[in-house]
């Protein structure tokens, strides 16, 4: 099985994709497959023609839920034209309007059970987790957009683009100040508002230090129905 990201903003549209009877019946004939399946065994399976379940094959594809490549069938190579395979990505596909990212929240745990030191409590750890995972994502964002010197302006304007593919719905409420309108944590939010709300700040703390926007903050700011943590020029 090979590994495939979808990303949040694309997980609408794979399951979009397995609305229809024919696209869901073959993918799921290809995941209890567990090899490649090439167009014919497919089409096959749903009573289709090839040329029919080609399409809808790469349309499965497009939406992040197969992977596709030319192989022999079998193993067997035969003459003419080597066939097209598919089978199913790793991908974990999830739709929660507003997005939640209960994943992001278990890796940050994860990490801090496996990393926790001997001077850490369980809470530094997991604090120290969600900062390094936040510098992480920032330096990435950094590295790969190189937006120069970051001023107040641009470093919130690079914050509300990059924080709105992880659910954190940012709103500019002044030219000051990024309200986070969702918490993506929230479903766990209410059994420990304070370590969550305090992991909130540490990812995005460490987000802004990864970005080198030093030209903005990360601070609690509760309000009931958001997320706590606003994003504020210093």
């Amino acid at each position: 099985m090979v590994s495939s990201n979808v990303p949040t903003s694309n997980s609408m549209a794979a399951v979009a994709a397995l609305t229809d009877e024919l696209r869901r019946g073959m993918y799921e004939f290809i995941r209890r497959a567990r090899r490649p399946v090439g167009r014919d065994e497919a089409a096959a399976a749903v009573g289709i023609s090839r040329k029919l379940a080609a399409f809808h094959l790469d349309k499965l594809v497009d939406a992040g839920l197969l992977c596709a490549r030319f192989e022999p069938v079998g193993g067997i190579r035969k003459v003419g034209r080597t066939p097209k395979v598919y089978e199913p990505t790793d991908a974990h596909i999830g739709v929660s309007i507003p997005p939640r990212r209960p994943d992001l929240l278990a890796e940050v745990l994860l990490d801090a059970v496996l990393t926790e030191g001997d001077q850490e409590t369980a809470i530094e750890a997991a604090l120290r987790t969600a900062r390094e995972h936040g510098h992480r994502l920032g330096t990435e964002e950094r590295i790969r957009s190189r937006p120069g010197r970051l001023g107040p302006e641009r470093a919130l304007t690079k914050t509300e683009d990059v924080l709105t593919g992880y659910g954190f719905e940012p709103d500019r409420e002044t030219p000051t100040c990024v309200r986070l309108r969702n918490c993506p944590f929230h479903p766990l939010t209410a059994q420990s508002p304070e370590l969550v709300c305090g992991l909130n700040r540490a990812f995005l703390q460490g987000f802004l230090a990864g970005l080198q926007a030093r030209s903005v903050e990360a601070v609690l700011d509760p309000r009931v129905g958001e997320c706590c943590v606003a994003v504020r020029s210093r």
